[in-house]
């Protein structure tokens, strides 16, 4: 780097040397040469900003190293060309920038942009003499948030499916620089997960970003949405920008699920009432059928019988079902037979005869014997009744 920057010396000095001790044949030469002087200065111009030393020891420095700015705000740095001893009267300084102002005082430079709307710059601050050139660039980051954010299902719509795999599909619109953008994906208030784009261009673009899911019943009612935010670094806004999207609250078809199960032997007295519950959840709500050997029972989630008979013992099968799958439980119920009934007879059966047996007793026995004694009486009283009582005269 530095015989090409002795050359290009070498061919201005020459020049100059020509000018003075041969005017004659520089005259000729002048209006041939000055457009190669002026191409040579526009070239050394143009090497201390492309081909200069960025690792040099005593290199300029910006002030702030790194600036994150809003498109189309304004923004500023400053430059120290040299901290040292390293200015001679040969030695060139600027700052070299795309877009903005630069104003210099003494070895400081200034770059002031009253709205920056370039999406590529870089300042260059440097310093350069015949046999070293040494510099520094400021790295600028213009931003710009999602204009939109929206959140879609990939080639879906209505319920969806318990089981089966869905693509979720945000899509963000207008948003520079891409790279710095972190896209999160969410159902209700938990994150599902976070996606970035491999995309380095500088300018306002479009990103779709996809993440899979595969619905369980628990997704039923619960919202999903996306939200997109520029990590800019600590450089950047102390509240990153973030734009979220709209919510879209799923609904998810799944077969019904029993409340609970039945395996253990059902046993249920004579005479009682007898309740089956087959209850179950499912989307959509599903219905219910109820078979057994000996009769059909009407349809709905519990199954009533009110007094059980010898007859009603069995097995009985709850299916509950609907579009999406069908849940089976079964029932297996023992009835056992009533002895109240027969206690019953036998209390009455012998209630009923002992009160035979007293009825009997007392027309056989009782009531003749009392009717004897009282006639025997009735004559004693009256021969007692009739006798004679002397008169005193």
């Amino acid at each position: 780097m530095k015989r090409k920057w002795t050359f290009t010396f070498n061919i201005i000095r020459s020049l100059l040397t020509s000018f003075a001790y041969r005017p004659r044949i520089l005259k000729t030469m002048f209006f041939s040469n000055i457009f190669l002087v002026v191409s040579l200065m526009t070239f050394l111009r143009d090497f201390h900003v492309t081909s200069c030393d960025t690792n040099c020891t005593d290199r300029p420095e910006f002030t702030p190293t790194r600036l994150v700015v809003k498109h189309g705000d304004p923004t500023s740095a400053i430059c120290s060309v040299c901290q040292h001893a390293c200015l001679d009267n040969g030695t060139i300084y600027d700052l070299e920038k795309v877009v903005g102002d630069t104003s210099i005082n003494g070895t400081t430079i200034l770059w002031t942009v009253d709205r920056l709307t370039e999406w590529h710059t870089s300042p260059i601050c440097y310093y350069s003499n015949a046999a070293y050139q040494c510099c520094s660039s400021l790295h600028v980051t213009v931003y710009q948030p999602p204009d939109s954010v929206s959140f879609s299902f990939v080639n879906h719509t209505g319920p969806m499916l318990e089981g089966h795999q869905y693509t979720l599909q945000c899509t963000v619109q207008d948003v520079a620089p891409v790279e710095n953008l972190v896209v999160t994906f969410y159902r209700g208030q938990t994150a599902l997960g976070q996606l970035q784009s491999n995309n380095t261009e500088k300018e306002p673009v479009t990103e779709i970003f996809s993440l899979n899911i595969t619905p369980s019943k628990e997704d039923d009612g619960v919202q999903f949405w996306c939200e997109a935010k520029l990590e800019l670094g600590p450089d950047g806004p102390q509240r990153p920008p973030v734009v979220t999207s709209e919510n879209i609250t799923a609904t998810v078809h799944y077969k019904p699920q029993l409340k609970s199960s039945s395996s253990d032997l059902i046993t249920v007295t004579e005479g009682n009432s007898l309740q089956l519950n087959c209850s179950a959840v499912g989307n959509p709500r599903p219905s219910y059928t109820w078979t057994s050997p000996i009769r059909s029972y009407s349809n709905g989630s519990v199954l009533t019988i009110d007094s059980v008979t010898s007859a009603d013992k069995g097995q009985y099968t709850c299916s509950v079902s609907n579009h999406v799958g069908t849940a089976t439980v079964k029932f297996d119920v023992d009835v056992k037979e009533s002895y109240i009934g027969l206690i019953v007879g036998v209390i009455a059966a012998v209630a009923l005869l002992v009160v035979i047996c007293v009825v009997i007793g007392y027309l056989l026995f009782y009531k003749p014997n009392r009717m004897g004694q009282y006639n025997l009486n009735d004559d004693f009283c009256s021969q007692t009744n009739h006798s004679a009582v002397p008169s005193v005269e």
